[in-house]
């Protein structure tokens, strides 16, 4: 009933730059923040960065003034920039929205993630 679909990972060299969409879809109500997470292999899932309905945005420190986030409300979708990349960003990046769905008649809060796009940075 409602999805999150990743796009725009891949394989990148070290100082390259890649930029990640998710676009939303569903029975979706309204979206309140909107966010990216990772997974590197042996290591728990961490929030990447963050934003709100109105646009304020949070980064995990590693990643500040390297990555920004942004969203487009009118698509349902959040994007993440991320330049001078390296091999520490690589892992699996996943989408993630706190929305509500409406289903049958019925507003029901959801937490929903992506199925995770893999970042690979090497050379």
């Amino acid at each position: 009933q409602v999805q999150l679909v990743e796009s725009g990972g891949g394989l990148v060299q070290p100082g390259g730059s890649l930029t990640l969409s998710c676009a939303a879809s569903g029975s979706i109500f309204s979206i309140k923040n909107m966010g990216w997470y990772r997974q590197a292999p042996g290591k728990e899932r961490e929030l990447v960065a963050a934003i709100t309905s109105d646009g304020r945005r949070n980064y995990e420190d590693s990643v500040k003034g390297r990555f920004t986030i942004s969203r487009d409300n009118a698509k349902n979708a959040v994007y993440l920039q991320m330049n001078s990349l390296n091999p520490e960003d690589t892992a699996v990046y996943y989408c993630n929205a706190d929305l509500v769905a409406l289903i049958g008649g019925t507003l029901f809060a959801q937490h929903s993630w992506g199925q995770g796009i893999q970042v690979t940075v090497s050379s």
